[in-house]
């Protein structure tokens, strides 16, 4: 049903072009062109002045043929670092990344299997309900392109993700909510060996926060950590300011809010211990979701998995991605599994037949649907 080479020579052409995050303007031309091609209306949003990013998310609309229920459609167009010049190598059924840089399977498998599917509904007259097609940018530096999209252009029933890791047949059912934290901590300067007693390190409050801290894996649903620090001028000065940077995770609400606090309390105690002030910045990154087996969702890409001949595996996720700003958006949307392996490192690889597998799942979720009325 679905055409393979075409797929596969695709995905190749993709991964060359150039996209890492915050740099999208020639990944973003580059499928306005072949969208426009099919016959189907792709525009380019206005993301990008919002987000700061290097273009606008992709949205494109197939009007239904029936009435059914109707599909948004998502992966994102962007890449982490090192993702310039990229040369994919095909070899034993897997296509890897040269060994210098990303692959980008992350997520430009999910781009090119629903390009894959856009043909395929097209060139096989299928029988389908609105579909809703969003590629965004920006995914990779704080899900920025989801989070400034115009949501007055988001109409759809249910949503599909391919953006997770694991073979095809995952379905991520729970994802965390998320929240930053950015402390600035200001003590008094002074000459490091001349009169030290006389300043106050904000490296020395920091640190004995840190360490009272609960960090890592706090419980099963909850993690947290330090990510950055930044500050100091030279080692003969007493630091005077110093900002640090984190976050908290977890599928439980009521968790996250006790470990933010749980922070939050470490950063003051050690502060006010020593004379000195803080700046604290909390921030919700992006919403919580959560789908059990009886969910008409579930019921729908499970039914499509078995129609394809694949076992479904329903996990949960700490990690965030644009399926938890569109579940945000009340789009109820799944992450689904691609098969892409060792992300966001140079040793980045793909089974071949998992990008295979992805287009023919979506394209059975896009029958399953149609026949079933509203």
């Amino acid at each position: 049903m679905i055409n393979e080479k075409r797929l596969l020579e695709q995905f190749l052409a993709l991964v060359k072009i150039d996209s890492e995050t915050r740099n999208e303007r020639l990944i973003v031309n580059e499928l306005l062109e072949i969208i426009q091609n099919m016959g189907y209306n792709a525009v380019e949003d206005d993301s990008a002045t919002k987000a700061q990013v290097g273009a606008g998310n992709i949205i494109v609309t197939i009007p239904g043929t029936k009435k059914a229920k109707s599909i948004m459609f998502t992966a994102h167009v962007d890449t982490v670092v090192p993702g310039k010049n990229i040369q994919p190598v095909v070899k034993d059924g897997y296509v890897y990344s040269c060994g210098k840089t990303i692959l980008g399977s992350d997520d430009k498998a999910g781009v090119a299997a629903i390009l894959e599917m856009a043909h395929v509904i097209r060139e096989q007259q299928m029988e389908h309900g609105n579909i809703l097609i969003i590629l965004t940018v920006g995914e990779e530096c704080g899900l920025l392109g989801s989070k400034n999209i115009n949501r007055d252009l988001l109409k759809a029933d249910m949503g599909v993700a391919l953006d997770s890791n694991g073979n095809v047949g995952r379905i991520v059912i729970q994802g965390p909510v998320q929240k930053t934290l950015q402390a600035t901590i200001t003590g008094k300067a002074a000459h490091a060996g001349v009169n030290p007693e006389d300043g106050i390190s904000a490296i020395e409050i920091a640190a004995e926060a840190i360490y009272h801290m609960p960090l890592g894996r706090i419980d099963k649903e909850s993690t947290a950590n330090i990510g950055i620090i930044e500050g100091g001028k030279a080692t003969n000065i007493v630091c005077e300011s110093i900002t640090l940077k984190g976050e908290a995770r977890s599928l439980n609400r009521e968790k996250l809010a006790r470990q933010i606090s749980a922070m939050e309390a470490e950063l003051h105690k050690a502060t006010e211990k020593r004379g000195a002030t803080i700046a604290l910045d909390i921030i919700e990154e992006y919403p919580e979701f959560s789908f059990t087996e009886q969910d008409e969702e579930i019921k729908i890409v499970k039914k499509a998995m078995e129609n394809i001949g694949v076992i479904p595996e329903l996990v949960g996720s700490g990690g965030g991605s644009d399926a938890n700003i569109f579940n945000g958006y009340g789009i109820r949307t799944l992450n689904l599994g691609i098969g892409m392996e060792n992300i966001h490192s140079v040793n980045e690889r793909i089974e071949i037949e998992q990008i295979y597998q992805a287009s023919r799942l979506l394209v059975e979720i896009v029958k399953v649907v149609a026949d079933h009325d509203r």
